[in-house]
């Protein structure tokens, strides 16, 4: 049986990022530093040299299988017992994940019912 991923250590933390222009930068810090003191926020402002990544250079090919594996995985079901609860042998839903099997409308209404979502996440 396939593990799931272990919960988040940072659950209590949240990232904030803000686009300034770059000639405001250091006096932005500057006054964000004060506010969050004056209401007694723990913080840490990261340095410019840190890379930042949009989601789409960090999550470049998410596609239906992607989205069916994080439903799946969310639901706590295995490849097998999904495949159990949609009627379909579970290298299908193997193949489906992987992007080596399209999973057509019908198909996905099956899979949206089974993993409690819309159906059009999968196409």
């Amino acid at each position: 049986m396939q593990e799931h991923m272990r919960e988040s250590t940072t659950a209590e933390f949240a990232d904030v990022c803000i686009r300034v222009p770059a000639t405001e930068v250091d006096r932005v810090k500057s006054a964000l530093s004060k506010f969050l003191e004056l209401a007694g926020v723990k913080y840490s402002i990261a340095d410019d040299d840190e890379d930042l990544l949009t989601w789409e250079e960090a999550f470049p090919k998410i596609g239906p299988g992607d989205i069916l594996q994080g439903a799946r995985g969310r639901e706590g079901l295995t490849q097998t017992e999904l495949a159990e609860r949609i009627g379909v042998k579970p290298h299908h839903i193997s193949e489906m994940e992987n992007g080596k099997r399209s999973i057509g409308k019908d198909m996905a209404r099956r899979l949206a019912k089974a993993l409690n979502t819309g159906y059009k996440v999968f196409l």
